[in-house]
């Protein structure tokens, strides 16, 4: 059900000063920040809420939050996605959208985060964590086709997926011009889900099928090949499952607010396993959480208004369909 005009007016009255809405940064996501922000800015405007845009690559960015209350999180990527910008923003006082400091770095460090979710019983692929002195072999030996990622980085960035102990170490190697920490992660053949997290609530999942080799950049961003299947086609019971099990992930590492959890099914087993969470998830025009949102019957602007009237205390009797 989208949001009442009531809605919107308690998260007007519930703004106490000046928003800013934080885009750019200074992470390999700058330009995928940049459009998320536009678009941000635009459902702001629409609804009404006055706001000041601030890119945190501006040396003076900080001083720039002064008369600031609160803050709209739109950064992805490092120095924004991994609690850095949330400690800043936390000792000056403002609130602001999203997740907290521990969760927002837990999220962003996959390795970590891969970790923690051993301990706590959360299915992952199983994964080993590469140096410069891996044995190639070994290693190709103990998963024979992988997924190479640097642990701290978004977008599908500085990934590769290797089937041989060459290519593997080649991979290594460009993943560590991004990130001291490399994993190799075995590769889960099947389909890709994802499922938006939001007040609390699983949205309906989206099943990914990219063209290319897997659900990269160009596939995320440029590709118009890329189909989204939304209702994702599961039956109603792996659907509750794929949501309760994306639910508990997030919940793991202790995100709040909204985010996106991202999940394998293996073809054979029918086994669903978590590759990561996103705390801060694109919002630009190929992004997922829209999508989402959309099939829940949120508009754009109405997925802005609840993020952040979430993130000033309010909660939403969601409706959010299958």
């Amino acid at each position: 059900m989208p949001l009442t005009k009531q809605h919107l007016l308690e998260v007007k009255a519930a703004m106490q000063g000046k928003l800013a809405l934080l885009s750019g940064g200074t992470s390999a996501e700058r330009e995928i920040s940049r459009i998320s922000g536009d678009a941000i800015a635009e459902a702001l405007s629409n609804n009404g809420i006055e706001f000041i845009r601030v890119d945190t690559a501006a040396k003076d960015w900080i001083n720039k939050l002064r008369g600031c209350s609160h803050a709209f999180i739109a950064l992805h990527g490092g120095d924004g996605e991994d609690g850095t910008v949330q400690a800043v923003l936390k000792t000056l006082g403002l609130s602001f959208t999203g997740s907290g400091v521990l969760a927002s770095a837990l999220a962003m460090d996959k390795l970590r985060t891969k970790q923690l979710w051993q301990g706590v019983g959360i299915p992952s692929p199983v994964f080993q964590k590469l140096t410069a002195s891996s044995d190639w072999a070994a290693v190709m030996a103990d998963m024979p086709e992988m997924m190479v990622k640097p642990s701290t980085e978004g977008s599908s960035i500085g990934m590769r997926r290797v089937n041989s102990a060459s290519g593997l170490k080649a991979a290594w190697q460009e993943a560590s011009h991004y990130d001291s920490d490399v994993l190799a992660e075995q590769f889960i053949t099947g389909p890709e889900y994802t499922v938006a997290v939001l007040d609390g609530q699983s949205l309906p999942a989206i099943r990914l099928e990219a063209k290319n080799d897997f659900y990269d950049f160009d596939a995320k961003y440029k590709s118009d090949d890329t189909l989204y299947h939304c209702p994702c086609g599961l039956d109603s019971d792996a659907e509750a499952e794929l949501k309760t099990l994306s639910l508990a992930a997030y919940e793991s590492l202790g995100c709040e607010g909204w985010g996106r959890v991202d999940v394998m099914r293996d073809e054979r087993s029918g086994k669903f396993y978590v590759l990561e969470v996103n705390t801060v998830p694109g919002m630009t025009d190929h992004s997922l959480v829209p999508m989402a949102a959309k099939a829940a019957g949120y508009s754009f602007e109405n997925l802005v208004m609840i993020i952040l009237g979430v993130s000033l205390g309010l909660s939403f009797s969601l409706e959010v369909g299958a």
